[in-house]
């Protein structure tokens, strides 16, 4: 996966500690974890999604074009519904996931740092003689995101994506530094990507690898519609849909708080009776620690595992509850 090399300025607030590995470029968090948590959860202050990728498609057969490569029925997306859709390779894996909005005479997408550039080169080979335009906007635009419950006001003239989980905002980039005064107080990637573990919401490059399908992951219905017309990888959808299950199932964990360190992303997961020399049944794809639930996790196992079963992340205790079913 490519980086993004664009580092924001709101690295210079107060106590910023940067992130690092794929979220670089942003704060990891501003110096108190649980509070910047808690005030998420709260429906107070603001997230820098700064380093993630903007890509816009404009002209006339844009939302008919990208119907016919996307995963999702967006031939008829009204004006300011959210949606989300995947990319799929011609055996069903998935490749690109963009979280979507439609203004009326543009389609804005956000997608995980550093993907922008491989997503653009495949639109612009699909482009034949559709009336589309495909950019990236990246540089010049930066997301932004509110929590659900906030009520801050978004500057005119933004799109705004707005979800169950908050409000998207592609604000113009040089306007971030005096939108992070304004709607403050900052909470770090950190406490966002813990409540998105505690969601359940998988992420491109976290809870997939090379040979994940949606099925594994629970993104049939978000982010893939079964009953519209072809798209590259569709064969598999259907068949796996129809006649059989995905051999693994994203799964959220409870993690033994007494263990000083989170098990990281690509942590073994085997069976507690068989110990830490037992048979590899899964990994961890993203740790972190929750105002409220302590140390959880996103893990990807194979389908059949007991749901009841105890078992070690790495030398961690954990206990499952499902998330896709077996």
């Amino acid at each position: 996966m490519q980086r993004h090399s664009t580092h924001s300025p709101l690295l210079s607030l107060p106590g910023a500690v940067p992130a690092e590995g794929r979220d670089e470029g942003v704060a990891a968090h501003y110096g108190d974890l649980f509070r910047e948590q808690r005030a998420l959860a709260g429906g107070t202050g603001f997230v820098d999604l700064s380093h993630r990728g903007v890509v816009t498609v404009t002209g006339d057969d844009r939302l008919s074009w990208l119907h016919l490569l996307l995963t999702q029925h967006v031939s008829e997306l009204p004006v300011g519904q959210a949606t989300e859709a995947l990319i799929l390779s011609a055996n069903g894996h998935i490749e690109h996931a963009l979280y979507l909005v439609d203004d009326g005479e543009t389609t804005w997408a956000h997608v995980e740092p550093g993907t922008q550039d491989d997503l653009i080169a495949y639109l612009e080979s699909m482009k034949f003689f559709y009336r589309v335009e495909v950019a990236d906007r990246t540089a010049d635009v930066a997301l932004v995101h509110l929590p659900a419950g906030s009520i801050a006001e978004v500057p005119d003239g933004v799109v705004v994506r707005e979800t169950p989980h908050g409000r998207d905002l592609f604000l113009p980039r040089a306007e971030l530094e005096a939108f992070g005064a304004a709607h403050g107080p900052a909470a770090g990637i950190f406490a966002y990507e813990a409540l998105r573990v505690e969601t359940h919401r998988p992420r491109l490059g976290f809870e997939t690898d090379h040979r994940t399908i949606p099925h594994e992951l629970g993104w049939i219905g978000s982010a893939v519609h079964l009953q519209k017309g072809c798209y590259r990888g569709q064969e598999t959808v259907a068949r796996v849909h129809n006649l059989g299950k995905p051999p693994r199932r994203l799964v959220f964990l409870h993690l033994d708080g007494s263990e000083v360190h989170l098990p990281g992303h690509g942590t073994p997961i085997r069976l507690a009776a068989d110990g830490a020399e037992g048979r590899q049944l899964g990994f961890i794809t993203t740790s972190a620690r929750h105002h409220e639930l302590g140390p959880i996790a996103l893990a990807m196992l194979k389908r059949n595992v007991p749901v009841d079963a105890e078992l070690l992340a790495g030398d961690t205790a954990a206990a499952q509850e499902t998330v896709v079913e077996p």
